[in-house]
């Protein structure tokens, strides 16, 4: 009887950018043009949420209770990201969650 491989998390061994595509990558599209300077801050905000969310989660950190502020930005800085602001870590926080 063959023994299943145990799955780990792979190393992060280079801080990863937005110009780095993958396999499973969409193309991407421009921003649409013309709308308030609020709009893009918003939508560039929930974007690095959604990286440093999907970071955390393969970290195994699934509560928000365990992604404090030092933690997620540590982990922006692993991901190759901005530090984040105090409120990009509330939305984190908020998008972990969402999962209960």
């Amino acid at each position: 009887m063959p023994m299943a491989a145990a799955v780990l998390p792979l190393p992060m061994s280079r801080p990863m950018s937005p110009s780095l595509s993958g396999p499973l990558s969409l193309p991407r599209k421009p921003l649409p043009a013309g709308l308030p300077r609020e709009w893009y801050v918003a939508h560039n905000r929930r974007l690095k949420t959604m990286r440093l969310a999907i970071a955390l989660l393969d970290s195994g950190v699934y509560e928000p209770s365990q992604a404090g502020n030092r933690r997620i930005r540590a982990t922006a800085e692993l991901i190759g990201v901005r530090p984040p602001s105090d409120i990009t870590c509330r939305m984190v926080r908020a998008l972990l969650g969402y999962g209960h």
